[in-house]
């Protein structure tokens, strides 16, 4: 039976509140200019800013860089 607070079944997460996440491999991509950083672990893209171009950037698995 659910609790209402994230841990009951059905509820298909940790509880905290926090994404699944996309792993630890990947780059962070900028979608102004589409410079390609490797992600780090921890850090959501997101949050961090192009080293090119000071854009916003966004999480991309293809594997290329």
């Amino acid at each position: 039976m659910p609790r209402g607070d994230g841990t009951g079944p059905g509820s298909g997460g940790s509880g905290k509140g926090q994404g699944a996440g996309m792993g630890a491999g990947g780059y962070c991509i900028c979608v102004n200019c589409g410079e390609k950083t490797v992600h780090q672990m921890g850090v959501p893209c997101v949050k961090v800013q192009c080293p090119k171009c000071g854009g916003a950037m966004t999480r991309d698995n293809s594997g290329n860089p």
